[in-house]
C-alpha cells in the first residue's frame, strides 16, 4: 500500500506545468441581487435560457467565460480552468454569510449551491470555486421544458410495455422526473496524427466450386497506406464523476446517461448558481489526472475515424500497423450540463438495479432501460424456436439450421430493445473535428509524382492482382498469360520513400513459391501430355497411310492377275 502511494506521488501531474485560467476572479458568494430592483429571486426561463428576475422580469444577457484559446490549432501545453482545478477536500458543506441580516446560512454542495437564508429569506448562492468539485467554470442551461420530457419518456416506454415487468407498468409515472445537472469536463485537443498499415481494393469478385458447396472469393490490390494530419478536436465531453465513469456497473444503467450525448456544448455559459435553482446538482469527484488517459484514447478514435474520409476508395478497408498520434495542447473546462432523469430500482432477490430513462435537456434525445418480464419472454421466444423447428421440416432450404436460431435471435433483439445495456456515446462520430495539413489524400497523390526530387507518393501498390479467398488468408498471383494482363500496367506509385525491394513483396513470394513451383509442373505435365498425343496422332497417321499402300498394292495386284488371267483364257479360245 505504501509503495502504491509512493508511485502515485512520483507520477507528475498534469497540473504541474498547466496554465491555471482564472474564471471566478470577481464573483463573491452571497446575495445576487437584479440590477433593477434588487430582488434575490431570480430564475432560469427555459424559453430562451436567460435568467430573469421573479419579480420585475427584468432578463439577463448571459455571459461567456473569457481568457481561453478559441483558435484550438495554436494551443500548446496544458491549459486548464480554475473550475478543473485539483480537488483537494470533500467537505460538501460550505457556511455563508448573509450580507442583508448577518445570518449564516449552511449550503450542502453535495445535491445544490443554493440556500434561503431562514431569517430575511433572500437566497444566497456560491459563486467563488472551492476544492471540492462543487463549482464549475461554465454552465449549459435548460431548454427543454419538463412537459416535453415526460412526453419523450412516455413515448419511450410506451413502445416497450409488452414485456416489460408488471410491478414497473403499475408503478410507472412521470410525475417523480427530476431535472439534474451532472458535472462534465469539456476538453479541446490539438494534435498531429501519423497513421500507416495496409488497405485493399476489391477488382472483382466471383464463385467457386458446384452448388452444394460454393465459396466466394475476391480479387483485390493491396496497398501501403499513410495518412498524416494535423487535427483540432472541439467540446470532447467526458464524464467527471466517478460513479458516472463506471458504465459497466451492474448496480446502474449509467450508460443510458451517456448514450445521450453529445450537447451543443459551444453555447455554453459563465457559471451562475441561479441556473441550478429548481434544479438538482451532482457535483465533479475526478481531477485531470484521473482522465487525461480516456481523453487522450478518445482524441485518438476521433482522429482514426476522421481519416476514413479519406480512405473510401479502400472498399475492404485499411488496418493501421502503426499509429502515432502526438498531443501538441489541451484546453480544460470543467461544466453542468443538463439532463432530464426518471429512475426506477428494479429488486429481484438480493440483486438491485437502477434503471434510468434520460432526455437530454438541449436535443430531447431520449435512451433509457426498461425492467423485462424474463418468463413472458422466454415463453415468446420459445414458441418462434417451435415454429422456426417446423419450417425446418418442410420448407425447402440449402440453410435450414436458420430456422433453429430464430427463438434465440429475437430473444436477444427484445433483450437489448429494452435494457439497451450497449448504448454509448458515438463520440468519435459526433464529437466536432477539423483536419488540416493533411498529406494522404488520394484524389491529390493519385498519379502524383515529383521527378526533380525522385519523391514518390503517399501510396504504393505492393502488388496487383492477389487471389484472396473470403477469409483473406489466401493469396496467389494471378497468371499473366492466362488472364492477359497487360504487363505495361505498373505501380502505382504512391509513397514518400524510395523502395528498393518492399518488404511485403518478399513475404507474398515465400508465400507463392509452393503455388508457383505446382503451376510450373502443371504446365510441363500438360505440355508431355499434349506432345504425346501428337506423337499418336502422327503415328496413326503413318500407319494408315502403309495401310492405304497394302491396299492399294493388294488391289493392283489382283487387278493384274485378272488381266493376265482373262488373256490366257483368249489365247486358249482361239488356239480351240
Amino acid at each position: 500500500m505504501e509503495e502504491n502511494n509512493r508511485k502515485k506521488e512520483n507520477v507528475k501531474s498534469v497540473y504541474d506545468d498547466a496554465k491555471i485560467v482564472k474564471t471566478d476572479a470577481e464573483e463573491v458568494n452571497g446575495q445576487d441581487k437584479c440590477p433593477k430592483c434588487g430582488s434575490t429571486d431570480i430564475s432560469l426561463n427555459k424559453n430562451n435560457g436567460k435568467l430573469r428576475c421573479n419579480f420585475c422580469r427584468h432578463e439577463f444577457n448571459p455571459e461567456k467565460v473569457s481568457g481561453f484559446e478559441n483558435d484550438i490549432s495554436k494551443l500548446e501545453g496544458q491549459v486548464i480552468s480554475s473550475g478543473a482545478n485539483k480537488i483537494t477536500s470533500d467537505n460538501n458543506v460550505i457556511t455563508i454569510k448573509c450580507t442583508s441580516c448577518g445570518a449564516e446560512v449552511v449550503i450542502d454542495t453535495s445535491s445544490s449551491n443554493q440556500a434561503r437564508c431562514h431569517w430575511c429569506r433572500n437566497m444566497l448562492s456560491l459563486n467563488e470555486q472551492i476544492p471540492n468539485g462543487a463549482v464549475p467554470d461554465v454552465v449549459l442551461p435548460f431548454s427543454i421544458k419538463k412537459e416535453e420530457a415526460q412526453e419523450s419518456i412516455e413515448k419511450f416506454v410506451g413502445k416497450r410495455k409488452f414485456f416489460a415487468h408488471p410491478k414497473f407498468k403499475q408503478e410507472f409515472t412521470t410525475e417523480n422526473i427530476m431535472g439534474v445537472y451532472f458535472p462534465y469536463m469539456l476538453v479541446d485537443v490539438n494534435a498531429h496524427a501519423d497513421f500507416n498499415g495496409e488497405g485493399e481494393h476489391e477488382t472483382r469478385s466471383y464463385y467457386i466450386g458446384d452448388s452444394e458447396h460454393r465459396e466466394k472469393r475476391y480479387d483485390a490490390d493491396l496497398y501501403h497506406v499513410e495518412r498524416e494530419f494535423d487535427i483540432a478536436i472541439s467540446g470532447l465531453s467526458v464524464e467527471s464523476s466517478s460513479d458516472r465513469l463506471n458504465n459497466a456497473s451492474k448496480e446502474k444503467t449509467n450508460n443510458i446517461i451517456n448514450s445521450i450525448m453529445p450537447f451543443d456544448v459551444e453555447n455554453v455559459v459563465k457559471y451562475n448558481a441561479n441556473y441550478l435553482r429548481g434544479f438538482t446538482s451532482e457535483k465533479r469527484d475526478t481531477s485531470v489526472d484521473d482522465i487525461k488517459e480516456l481523453v487522450d484514447t478518445q482524441a485518438k478514435d476521433i482522429a482514426r475515424y476522421a481519416a476514413n474520409d479519406t480512405l473510401k476508395k479502400y472498399d475492404r478497408g485499411v488496418r493501421w500497423s502503426n499509429e502515432k498520434f502526438n498531443i501538441k495542447g489541451q484546453q480544460w473546462k470543467a461544466a453542468y450540463l443538463p439532463v432530464w432523469l426518471y429512475s426506477y430500482q428494479e429488486v429481484n432477490g438480493s440483486k438491485k438495479l437502477l434503471h434510468y430513462v434520460a432526455v437530454n435537456a438541449r436535443t430531447r434525445e431520449t435512451m433509457g432501460s426498461v425492467p423485462i418480464h424474463m418468463p413472458k419472454l422466454i415463453i415468446v421466444s420459445s414458441i418462434i424456436e417451435l415454429f422456426g423447428f417446423l419450417a425446418m421440416l418442410f420448407v425447402k432450404f440449402d440453410y435450414k439450421w436458420v430456422f433453429l436460431l430464430a427463438g434465440v435471435i429475437y430473444f436477444f433483439i427484445m433483450y437489448f430493445r429494452y435494457r439497451n445495456s450497449n448504448a454509448r456515446h458515438t463520440y468519435e462520430k459526433e464529437t466536432k473535428r477539423d483536419i488540416t495539413n493533411n498529406r494522404g489524400n488520394n484524389n491529390r497523390d493519385k498519379n502524383n509524382r515529383d521527378k526533380n526530387n525522385n519523391r514518390y507518393n503517399k501510396e504504393e501498390e505492393i502488388s496487383e492482382y492477389k487471389k484472396r479467398d473470403s477469409k483473406n488468408k489466401v493469396r496467389n498471383y494471378e497468371d499473366n498469360e492466362d488472364n492477359n494482363i497487360n504487363t505495361n500496367s505498373t505501380r502505382k506509385i504512391e509513397h514518400k520513400y524510395n523502395i528498393n525491394k518492399n518488404r511485403n513483396d518478399k513475404i507474398s513470394e515465400e508465400n507463392d513459391t509452393d503455388y508457383i513451383r505446382e503451376r510450373k509442373n502443371s504446365k510441363n505435365i500438360q505440355k508431355n501430355k499434349y506432345n504425346n498425343e501428337l506423337d499418336e496422332n502422327d503415328y496413326t497417321v503413318e500407319n494408315n497411310k502403309r495401310n492405304k499402300n497394302k491396299i492399294n498394292e493388294n488391289y493392283e495386284d489382283e487387278n493384274t492377275s485378272k488381266k493376265k488371267k482373262k488373256i490366257y483364257d483368249d489365247i486358249n479360245d482361239e488356239n480351240e
